[in-house]
Formats: C-alpha cells, sequence, structure tokens
C-alpha cells in the first residue's frame, strides 16, 4: 500500500485522533482528517502546533514515522515505531555477526549503485555522464580507491556548476539538499527497522553519536533522486529558492511518490526504500551480497510507466 506523506505547516495546528483518523485542526480553517494506517510520513513544521499523545501512539502503532522540524525548516528529529519484523530477534543476531568481507562487498554495491544513479542524472540533462559509470565499474571491495569521492569532485560541478560547493551549512541548493536528504534518510530508517534491521549498526558508517548509520548506509543511492528534484526546483524558480517557501518544502515531500525501478520492477519511491531495505535484511541474513536490490534509475516519466507498481 502507498503510504502519505504529510506535512504540518499551518501555525497553531492542533493534532489529535479520533477513531483511527489524524484530526488536522487548523486555525480559520474546516477541520481535515486522514485515516492513520494511511500514513507513512508526518512531518511537523510548526512550532505552535499541539498534540495529544495520541497522535504519537497511533501513528507509530500504525509504522510511521514522525519528523518534527527546527526553525530552519531541518528535521530536528524522529521518532520510530519500536515494533519492526516478526523475526528481528534474529535479524539483529545476524546483523552484529556479519563479518567484514560481507560488509565491504555490500559497501561496494552501494557506491556503485550511487555513481551510475549520478550518471544517469548528468546523462539526462547533458547528454553524457562524464564517466560516471565506467567509474561505477572499477569499484572494489571497500571502496579503498575512495571513488565515491572521486565521482563527487565531477559531479557536482556538473550538476550544479563550477561555482557550487556541497556545503551542509550554507543556504541555496545546499539547504534544499539537506532537507531533502533528511526526509529521505527518516525513510531508511522507517524501512530498516520495519525489516527488522538495527538502524544505528551500519555496514559501512560508524559514528559512536550517529543513531541511524545503517540509514545513511541504505540511502546512499538515493541521493541522486533527491538531487533529481533539487536541480528541477532550483531551475524552475525565479530568484534563490528558500526552504521558507512552504511550495518548495511540498515539492521536495513528493518525492516519495516518484516511481522508480528496483529490482527491475517499478515502485513509487517510498515503496522502493522498502524493497532495499527488505533486502539488505536478506543479503545480511543470507551472508549472500547478491541479495540485495538497489534503485536502477531515476524517476520514469508519465509517458514510460505501466498501470501501477509492479
Amino acid at each position: 500500500m502507498l503510504r502519505k506523506t504529510i506535512e504540518i505547516a499551518t501555525p497553531g495546528t492542533r493534532l489529535s485522533v479520533a477513531q483511527r483518523q489524524l484530526v488536522i485542526d487548523r486555525p480559520d480553517l474546516p477541520k481535515a482528517t486522514v485515516p492513520i494506517e494511511d500514513l507513512g510520513v508526518l512531518v511537523v513544521d510548526d512550532s505552535r502546533a499541539s498534540y495529544t499523545q495520541a497522535v504519537f501512539i497511533e501513528c507509530l502503532a500504525a509504522g510511521a514515522t514522525v519528523i518534527v522540524s527546527g526553525r530552519d525548516h531541518l528535521p530536528a528529529g524522529m521518532m520510530l515505531p519500536m515494533e519492526g519484523h516478526h523475526a528481528s530477534t534474529e535479524r539483529h543476531l545476524a546483523q552484529v555477526a556479519v563479518g567484514a568481507a560481507l560488509r565491504k562487498r555490500l559497501w561496494q554495491a552501494l557506491v556503485a549503485a550511487k555513481l551510475h544513479q549520478q550518471g544517469r542524472l548528468l546523462a539526462d540533462l547533458h547528454g553524457q555522464d562524464y564517466g560516471l559509470a565506467a567509474l561505477a565499474g572499477r569499484v572494489r571491495s571497500g571502496d579503498p580507491d575512495n571513488l565515491e569521492a572521486l565521482g563527487a569532485q565531477r559531479y557536482w560541478p556538473k550538476l550544479f556548476g563550477g561555482e557550487f560547493r556541497r556545503d551542509r551549512s550554507a543556504d541555496d541548493a545546499n539547504a534544499l539538499l539537506n532537507y531533502g536528504y533528511a526526509i529521505v534518510r527518516a525513510a531508511c530508517a522507517r524501512a530498516l527497522v520495519a525489516s527488522g534491521l538495527i538502524p544505528s549498526l551500519g555496514v559501512w558508517h560508524r559514528n559512536r553519536s550517529n543513531p541511524f548509520c545503517l540509514a545513511d548506509d541504505l540511502m546512499e543511492p538515493w541521493r541522486p533522486i533527491v538531487d533529481w528534484k533539487v536541480h528541477g526546483i532550483v531551475s524552475s524558480e525565479h530568484g534563490p529558492p528558500s526552504l521558507d517557501h512552504r511550495p518548495t518544502r511540498a515539492a521536495l515531500l513528493a518525492i516519495f511518490n516518484e516511481t522508480v525501478l528496483v529490482g527491475g520492477k517499478r515502485w513509487p519511491l517510498l515503496l522502493g526504500i522498502e524493497q532495499c531495505a527488505a533486502s539488505l535484511a536478506k543479503a545480511l541474513m543470507q551472508s549472500d551480497r547478491a541479495a540485495l536490490i538497489l534503485p536502477e534509475s531515476l524517476p520514469l516519466q508519465p509517458d514510460l510507466l505501466s498501470d501501477g507498481a509492479a
């Protein structure tokens, strides 16, 4: 089932639950309701919002992720369901026991997929991938040659111009990238928990203060899809886009409705992330890197889509 992503941004909104419906009560506007089971991601970007405790309980029980944004509109924190997969303990043990060789092979696959995606985006924009597909084919186990970084050196100037620098503290397109990456990271963390995995135990990322290392691993091949969306927003705006502009945030959140190829099948992006997380759990359980499936396309154009997801 395709779950909805909802942003709450009207100042003074009150959220409550009645009869398995999320009730959205906005000042001077009619009440709106959404079935709890339809929610995938709830983003609250309103410092004056108020909640009943049932909002968190029911959303988490239904498997939804709740994201709370700060004053800069970037996610400040998120709540994930504690209930995961029916075999979560077994999968946790397998995840803890996985050896270095498999971790390196999985990271190789993730980096190669990211480079392929970056190459697809540049080819779509400029008619050539500037060698990124060839670079992806050269990635070795564990990426000891750091081809991920070499790819980035080629990629960013071609995507946003020679003056662009990827800077997490900068405004302009960087702020939009930060927002897009944050919401995709949250979706990856949610999918990993649902697949019975520990989101803090990464296959490659290691940071004692990072509770989402595995989500950071999994999201690497999904980053270029955020880049695709941000490039489209920047190219279509008159003047510099800003996260203060609500339609800009709405456009970024709409990324979850895009359709992509994963494992040779068409999926809405949110479901595609779930497929990747489930395949990662399978790869860890079976000690088989070949079980991992990853995105194989940028968002598909409407004229290339069949009736619904496969």
